[in-house]
This record gives C-alpha cells, sequence and structure tokens, in this order.
C-alpha cells in the first residue's frame, strides 16, 4: 500500500501535481453528474487551505491520444471552481510552453487544471518523455484518481519516477481502506451482495469473496444463471451456459465454508422490459414461464434479504437486484438500498449501477462509502495489484 499520505507531508507554498479522476458525464458540454468532483474536494481543500500551488490532470473519456473538443475539461475547470468557491485557472494545454507558463503564474492557494491527459499519445503508452513533462516543476506528486489506478499509464505510474515525493490522496486512501476491509480484514458477521447482468463479470471478486464472507445474496440477471445451474427453469431470462459448471463451484465452496448463500426464490417476471408493463410474480417453487424473463426480485426474496441485512456487520453490494432504470422493476433494489442504509453495519457501496440505485433511493448520505473506482474497485477486490498504488508504493 502507499507508504505517504499527503497529510503527512508539507505543501505549503510547494507545486503540487495533483492526479485526479474526473472522468464525468457530460451532455452536450454539461456535466450529468458531478459526484467525482465532489469526492475529490478533500484533498483540493487540504492543500489550498496550507498555501500549496495544486497542477490538476485527468482524462475524460476516450480521445486515443487525439484532441477530441468533446472530451474538454474546460467543463470540469468550471464545476471544480463552483464546488471549491474559488477560480480554477483551465490550461488547453497538457504540456508544452502554455503549460508550463501557467504553472510557473502560479501563487500560494491557487489551482489550474490541465487539458485532457488522453489528447496526448504518451500517457496511455506510459511513455517517460510524457511523464517527465507532466512532472517539471513538482515538488510533490498526489495520486487521488482511485478509478484509474488499474492503468500502468504515464499520469499514474510512470511519473512517480520523476518526482521526488509521492503520495496518496484523502480520496485514495479512504478507498484503499475501506476496499482492504472489504477484501482482505472483514470483521465476523461479514455480507456481501452481488447483482448485475453477468456472473462472468463478476466471476473473480465471486471467486475471493466466498472465502471472506459469511453470507451472500445474489440478484439481478446474474442470478438466474445460479438458478439455471441448480436446475430451475428461467424462461427467457438471459442465462450464461458456458457458467453453469462455475456456478455451481461457487456454490458448493460456499456450502464448505458455510456461507449462507441465498438466491431469489420470487420473482417479477414479464414479456419485455417496458413501463408500465404488465407483470406476474413468480412464486417459490413455481417455473418462469417460457415467454417470461424475471426482471426483478419479488417480496418473499427481498424480506429474506433484509433479514441478513439487518444481521450483519460490514456489507459489500455491487449491482442493482433487477432493471431498476425501469420503475416497474426497481421495487428489489429500492427495498435492498433502504435497508442496506438502515444497517448498523459498515456498508459499501461499488459499481456505477449501484452508486445510482442508492441515489435514486435517497439513501446516498446513510451509507459509510461510495467507492468511485468502477473496475479498479473490481481488480482490487479480486486480489490483483493495481499500477498505481504499486507505484506509490515503490516511489
Amino acid at each position: 500500500m502507499a507508504k505517504t499520505f499527503v497529510a503527512d507531508v508539507e505543501v505549503a507554498e510547494r507545486r503540487v501535481f495533483l492526479r485526479n479522476d474526473f472522468n464525468v458525464p457530460l451532455d452536450a458540454g454539461r456535466i450529468t453528474d458531478d459526484t467525482r468532483i465532489a469526492a475529490a474536494l478533500p484533498t483540493f481543500h487540504f492543500l489550498l487551505e496550507r498555501g500549496a500551488r495544486v497542477v490538476c490532470a485527468s482524462h475524460l473519456g476516450r480521445p486515443k491520444g487525439e484532441v477530441i473538443p468533446d472530451c474538454t475539461l474546460a467543463p470540469v475547470a468550471r464545476r471544480l471552481g463552483e464546488r471549491l468557491g474559488r477560480k480554477v485557472e483551465f490550461c488547453p494545454e497538457t504540456v508544452g510552453p502554455k503549460a508550463e507558463k501557467a504553472k510557473a503564474k502560479l501563487k500560494p492557494g491557487q489551482v489550474l487544471l490541465l487539458e485532457n491527459l488522453r489528447f496526448h499519445p504518451g500517457e496511455t503508452k506510459n511513455d517517460p518523455a510524457f511523464a517527465a513533462a507532466l512532472a517539471q516543476g513538482a515538488d510533490l506528486y498526489v495520486d487521488d484518481a482511485f478509478g484509474a489506478c488499474h492503468r500502468a499509464h504515464a499520469s499514474i505510474a510512470e511519473i512517480t519516477r520523476h518526482v521526488k515525493l509521492a503520495a496518496a490522496g484523502f480520496l485514495l486512501k479512504k478507498e484503499i481502506d475501506f476496499l482492504t476491509l472489504a477484501a482482505e480484514t472483514p470483521p465476523p458477521g461479514y455480507l456481501v451482495i452481488l447483482g448485475g447482468a453477468k456472473v462472468s463479470d463478476k466471476l473473480p471478486l465471486l471467486k475471493r469473496l466466498v472465502e471472506k464472507a459469511d453470507a451472500m445474496l445474489i440478484g439481478g440477471a446474474m442470478a438466474k444463471t445460479f438458478l439455471k445451474a441448480e436446475g430451475m427453469d428461467v424462461g427467457a431470462s438471459p442465462v450464461e451456459d458456458d457458467q453453469l459448471d462455475l456456478c455451481r463451484d461457487i456454490r458448493r465452496r460456499a456450502l464448505e465454508r458455510g456461507v449462507r448463500f441465498l438466491l431469489p426464490v420470487d420473482h417479477i417476471a414479464a414479456t419485455h422490459i417496458a413501463p408500465n408493463i404488465t407483470v406476474r410474480i413468480i412464486r417459490p417453487g413455481e417455473a418462469i414461464p417460457g415467454e417470461m424473463m424475471g426482471l426483478d426480485i419479488g417480496p418473499e426474496t427481498v424480506e429474506a434479504f433484509r433479514a441478513e441485512i439487518a444481521r450483519a456487520k460490514l456489507i459489500f453490494w455491487n449491482g442493482p437486484m433487477g432493471v431498476f432504470e425501469v420503475d416497474t422493476f426497481a421495487g428489489g433494489t429500492m427495498e435492498i438500498a433502504a435497508a442496506v442504509a438502515a444497517s448498523a453495519a459498515t456498508t459499501i457501496i461499488d459499481g456505477g449501477d449501484s452508486a445510482a440505485a442508492v441515489a435514486k433511493a435517497g439513501v446516498a448520505e446513510r451509507i459509510s462509502h461510495i467507492s468511485t473506482g468502477g473496475g479498479a474497485a473490481l481488480e482490487f477486490l479480486a486480489g490483483d495489484k493495481l499500477p498505481g498504488i504499486e507505484a506509490l508504493t515503490e516511489a
């Protein structure tokens, strides 16, 4: 893990290169969700209140080494300034004369945001020359971009070789602390809730967490693959036939370890996904009719899942229980979100859909930690080494 935390470093009047993850959704140049900007604020406040000169950088989208106007970070500079209550200077270059001039003009307590790192092909190639140009004049490198730490990119990995000192920011440290609790050191009473579309997307996570959890709740479309593996007729529900043996193996491993492994016992089914469509409740023991799909968990499953949530001491949740984007099939996910928020347990939410679900349920502020990590969090939880964290450890 990162050896140095920014809070333990003297930053007054130093020029700090701060790597953020401002890969926010845009609609015609308008930011539609600034969660990642809000999550970065504690590190900015710490640095600016102590008189650091902050040069921050991020990627946005996948411009693949070309300048794509729709991927400019200019809207991020404006929103970040609004969030910080101070002007954020913006440089239309990432490296080069304009960038160096803008850096040189920074005074203590000021912020400069450079243009999209991925406009330069050297970023994704982890190019030493590009990393050295980014680090030019920096007294300290701070990584606060956990969502990009699984990428061996120049501003994440190589840059640590070109600075005197590298440290983790507040967001990165918080992510590591909470996800280490979920992946390595969970207390007794550890509950894992997994949903979403595919077993294959969660397979490394399933294999790792079945070794750590005391109970697991499986919902979403992926539950239908588990149910089919047990011989249930799931109708027209999408399943991954090539994952059936692996599902049986995970169930066997859970049984051997004494893990309470709960699958849905009833379902909200329909012939297709649409608002206001007629639905049918598939009762326990019933098969899902051939023309129908299970699109949400049913009321008896909700009650069984609630009972496990109420007894948990630590809860990790990744993936919705159904097609929650459509209100007709959102009930199960909303009920689970409310139960998780009401729990006395430490609660960790991972994944964009799960974060959207707790926001839709109006309970996001009652969750202990909502990860910004996406793919990085899944790799971390699966036990993989992340290049960004490894680079900080070695720096």
